[in-house]
């Protein structure tokens, strides 16, 4: 759950513009993430991570987050949304999986091997997703704190989360948009 959280203005609705690309999404939260007023500007808690939503292109949701040494957002996918995220500050690692889950009636997936992709993200980097992207993000330093610009189109309809013990994959949880804003 966030702790701070300020909504700024709504961006223009879906059917006024046209859907942002990845590409799009990408080039946003790059420059996003070189804002440094905006960066300075977040709240960074210690404890947990904390975020602030943007209002992205064309729709988007879009978000400022922060990472406390050590946090991580444990695997989950974004559903039909594409997505992109840059580093602000400090340094991100995305451990992903190249493979496309099924959308829903399974519980339990044994994955195939070579499946893991693993990635640094320093500041002033990024990457962009499409949908159904299974991912987890981790601020792996013991004493900095990460700062990160992420945007998701369609706005998200819900996060499935998973854990992973080797080769097994269990979906744990679906929450909704209700959930975190």
């Amino acid at each position: 759950m966030p702790q701070h959280v300020t909504p700024l203005p709504p961006a223009l609705s879906p059917t006024s513009t046209p859907s942002p690309t990845s590409a799009e999404l990408l080039d946003f939260v790059r420059r996003t993430a070189a804002d440094t007023e905006l960066v300075d500007s977040l709240p960074l808690d210690p404890e947990g991570r904390t975020w602030v939503r943007l209002d992205g292109p064309g729709g988007s949701e879009a978000w400022l987050i922060g990472w406390p040494p050590g946090a991580g957002t444990g695997w989950h996918d974004h559903a039909e949304s594409l997505g992109a995220f840059a580093t602000a500050r400090g340094t991100l690692t995305e451990n992903a999986l190249a493979v496309r889950l099924p959308a829903s009636g399974w519980k339990t997936l044994e994955l195939a091997d070579g499946l893991d992709r693993s990635r640094r993200l320093p500041e002033g980097t990024g990457r962009a997703f499409g949908r159904h992207h299974v991912h987890e993000v981790l601020n792996e330093s013991t004493d900095t704190h990460a700062v990160s610009v992420h945007a998701y189109y369609p706005p998200l309809p819900l996060i499935r989360r998973f854990s992973r013990t080797g080769a097994v994959l269990r979906l744990e949880q679906v929450e909704r948009p209700e959930d975190w804003q």
